[in-house]
């Protein structure tokens, strides 16, 4: 099993955004020194719910200030970018690296942000499965042609390749799919990529996810051992403390704050009508379902999950309580107390 920690770079009220970005790095450095396996990135543009707006400059700074952790983007969104520019950079941080780095891409939100990068609605609604392909062309051939509907060039070399990693490591970076919905799913699935599931789905419907994903992929032709080793990951929220009602207090008191103010400030790109989650009760859905309290309870409910689903991979969302010095000690006991009770 491996945890690793999911990055928001959330900003709560009263905090500044460099604050923010601050915590964000320190959770990065401490997750390393602690043990954990990696940390995802997630990206934003316009909203204080996270301020990170380019994960994989994000992620090249992490790398740079790490050794051994795996770091990943939670997600770099597709629709808002062009797919070749985000596989020259995804191959540039796997080269460097020495293969730490995982690229997760999305599909995003109907925001603003396609009418700032001009990638429009459509971009969101049909474009996404030609924007995948054409980056994994860009990831696994030496040559690559725009021949869909979007993006349309002449045959160009890929500079640099994915596959010239010196020394023993994978031919390319990590792609993951983060889906929230059967028809993404069955994308991933066709792609043999592994998936991200979101903090917001339980147990159920993560489990029936992966058994979608399975199903689609043995349709598509993939090889058992593929179906079968695929590594997919759960996101969730992790608060660590010696007492269940102290951990679950913390995220109670801080949390629906930061979701009031950062859900409230997406704008839809053609004014499509938004129904927001209460965040108090969000916050405790959330604190119900994943590792919210003492060591032995996490791991419990970190086990409790991959038993149920197949899952042995975990992004953690870790900064709920908006404190950098309670996020540094919610990252370390995730590592001191918690890993050694799942391994």
């Amino acid at each position: 099993m491996r945890v690793g920690t999911f990055v928001l770079a959330a900003q709560f009220p009263g905090q500044g955004q460099g604050e923010a970005l601050h915590r964000a790095v320190r959770s990065a450095e401490v997750a390393e020194r602690s043990g954990l396996d990696s940390v995802w990135l997630a990206e934003h543009h316009f909203v204080p719910y996270g301020v990170c707006p380019s994960a994989v400059t994000l992620a090249a700074l992490l790398l740079g200030r790490t050794s051994r952790i795996r770091v990943g983007t939670a997600v770099s969104v597709l629709p808002t970018q062009h797919p070749v520019a985000l596989g020259e950079q995804a191959a540039l941080l796997h080269l460097t690296s020495g293969g730490r780095f995982s690229l997760g891409v999305g599909r995003g939100g109907p925001w603003v942000d396609l009418e700032v990068f001009g990638g429009g609605l459509a971009a969101y609604e049909n474009g996404f499965p030609e924007s995948l392909e054409l980056l994994l062309d860009w990831l696994r051939k030496p040559r690559v042609a725009g021949r869909g509907e979007r993006y349309a060039f002449r045959e160009v070399a890929v500079v640099p390749r994915a596959d010239e990693l010196l020394g023993d490591g994978p031919a390319g970076p990590e792609v993951i799919v983060a889906c929230t919905s059967a028809k993404s799913v069955e994308l991933a699935a066709e792609k043999g990529l592994p998936m991200l599931l979101g903090m917001h789905c339980g147990d159920e419907e993560k489990a029936d996810m992966v058994a979608l994903w399975r199903s689609a992929a043995r349709e598509a032709g993939l090889p058992a051992e593929v179906v079968e080793r695929n590594e997919h990951v759960s996101a969730g929220v992790a608060q660590i403390s010696d007492r269940p009602a102290d951990a679950v207090e913390t995220l109670v008191k801080a949390m629906p704050g930061w979701l009031r103010q950062g859900l409230g400030a997406h704008v839809t790109v053609d004014g499509r009508h938004r129904v927001m989650r209460d965040p108090v009760a969000y916050t405790e859905y959330l604190c119900g379902l994943h590792p919210v309290g003492p060591p032995g309870l996490a791991a419990d409910r970190l086990a409790a999950t991959a038993e149920r689903t197949g899952i042995t991979r975990f992004a953690l969302l870790v900064e709920g309580s908006g404190d950098l010095a309670a996020t540094e000690e919610n990252v370390q006991r995730l590592g001191t107390d918690v890993l050694p009770l799942l391994r």
